[in-house]
């Protein structure tokens, strides 16, 4: 009887710890992987992406508790370098420096790429340009190109370049690799927010939007569908087609040695004919076996992985589909 018992007891734990999202009844209680409460400091540009994983993450483990915080990637990486927060969200690797710093007070960082974001260029619909060059994005940024007429016949008239945030990653992405430290023209804005960039050029046919490719994806119906939903969907070993939201128009790019551009889908991403993408990081100073890092071993994981796919930009772990031809 005692051996039977110990066998249930073991299945019992092995349940537990699946990574299936049905609800567990069972009260847990303390800090473990699936159950308690933790912070994330993430950059804001990333906000779509990172909230709906702690909303399937959440959901698939009801004890456990990601609380965000949508900051400037300095702020965020301020936080997990005070221990203020074990979670963040970044635009590149923690240096060898900032390893050591949380090293010497006795934090080992785990950091891991966790997806790849592009950059995309939205206009309004009634603009008719449909492509840009790097070069040509880099002289509108510094104000050398000042005219919607100066890159294709047109009576828009000024160019008004409109981002998130002066702090944000995606403003410092643009600047380093397009106007290379370059400081922007007068004719460029910050909005405040993605969502108020998205507005912006829906609403001003002269505006371009400077946006993270997440926020634009027709698919977002994904954010607006049921956690059951997308947690049900994150399971799925099928692919996700991603199409672009209709209110805006979105740029193809092309680099400066080729005349062809491209749009930001996720397979351009991948073979890199896109040229404007950066990758994301995921940075955790927590232990294994506390919320924390159980949170991110959920991003870094297949669940992960494939909601990360689901919003239209590149997941670092790329899934293979089989395709059965007659």
């Amino acid at each position: 009887m005692k051996k039977i018992l110990g066998i249930a007891a073991l299945a019992a734990v092995l349940m537990t710890g699946a990574t299936s999202c049905k609800k567990f009844s069972e009260q847990r209680k303390g800090n473990t992987s699936t159950s308690g409460l933790t912070t994330v400091m993430c950059d804001n540009s990333f906000k779509n992406i990172m909230q709906q994983e702690i909303d399937v993450y959440e959901y698939c483990y009801p004890e456990a508790s990601v609380i965000p915080y949508y900051v400037s990637e300095r702020e965020a990486l301020d936080s997990v370098l005070s221990l203020k927060s074990p979670l963040a969200v970044i635009s590149r690797e923690l240096t060898p420096e900032e390893t050591k710093f949380l090293k010497d007070r006795k934090k080992t960082a785990h950091c891991q790429r966790i997806a790849v974001d592009a950059i995309a260029l939205i206009v309004n619909p009634e603009n008719p340009v449909d492509q840009l060059s790097k070069k040509e994005i880099g002289e509108i940024l510094t104000g050398k190109v000042e005219n919607w007429n100066d890159i294709w016949p047109s009576k828009l008239g000024k160019i008004e370049v409109v981002f998130d945030d002066a702090q944000s990653s995606t403003v410092k992405y643009m600047r380093d690799s397009l106007t290379f430290g370059e400081e922007f023209g007068n004719n460029v804005y910050a909005q405040g927010s993605n969502q108020a960039v998205f507005e912006a050029v829906k609403t001003h046919k002269n505006a371009i939007g400077v946006i993270g490719v997440s926020w634009i994806a027709s698919d977002l119906k994904t954010a607006a569908a049921s956690v059951e939903e997308r947690a049900r969907t994150s399971q799925s070993s099928d692919t996700t087609n991603i199409a672009f939201n209709e209110a805006i128009k979105v740029l193809k790019v092309n680099g400066n040695e080729s005349p062809v551009g491209y749009k930001p889908y996720q397979a351009y991403i991948f073979s890199g004919q896109y040229p404007l993408y950066r990758s994301i990081f995921m940075v955790c100073t927590s232990v294994p076996g506390t919320t924390a890092h159980g949170f991110y071993s959920f991003v870094t994981g297949v669940q992960g992985q494939k909601l990360i796919q689901m919003t239209g930009i590149l997941p670092a772990t790329v899934r293979p589909r089989m395709v059965s031809v007659n």
